[in-house]
């Protein structure tokens, strides 16, 4: 299906690219969320007459991505869970323990936000967790997870 994106998706394209998607992809995903039209010509002339609009509300996004990123940059989050004595946790620390730690430091996050590519924490120690903010903005947060017997 033959797409025209509303905004940068990282892997497939800019602002206005026509870009070609499986069709699930596009139905399920792509168009109910906002982040693309069907690459017909009356949408592609509608596109032409807001691309204006949508690329000051892509670079005011991508502008508080920015600020956010410098505030939470390096930031420190301690998380405390049950461990053994061996270090390892009886469960785990998850994107929404990570969440609600970084909510309580005042700072709003989306769960779907947080990168964690080995998957849960599951040891205690330090580990840098990236945070991308935007499809351009990703910041780095340590997370110290403690062990209480």
């Amino acid at each position: 299906m033959q797409i025209i994106l509303l905004e940068k998706i990282i892997n497939l394209g800019q602002l206005g690219d026509v870009v070609k998607v499986k069709d699930g992809f596009a139905r399920n995903y792509l168009i109910p969320q906002g982040k693309a039209k069907r690459a017909t010509a009356s949408n592609l002339a509608e596109f032409e007459t807001r691309r204006a609009e949508l690329e000051k509300a892509q670079s005011d996004a991508l502008a508080q991505a920015q600020e956010k990123a410098a505030k939470i940059d390096g930031m420190m989050l301690q998380i405390t869970q049950k461990a053994g004595v061996d270090g390892k946790l009886f469960g785990s620390v998850t994107n929404v323990d990570i969440t609600d730690a970084l909510k309580a430091q005042g700072v709003e996050v989306l769960r779907s936000m947080i990168r964690m590519p080995q998957g849960p924490i599951k040891t205690v120690g330090d580990h840098p967790i990236k945070v991308a903010l935007h499809a351009d903005v990703v910041a780095t947060v340590t997370v110290s997870v403690l062990g209480e017997q």
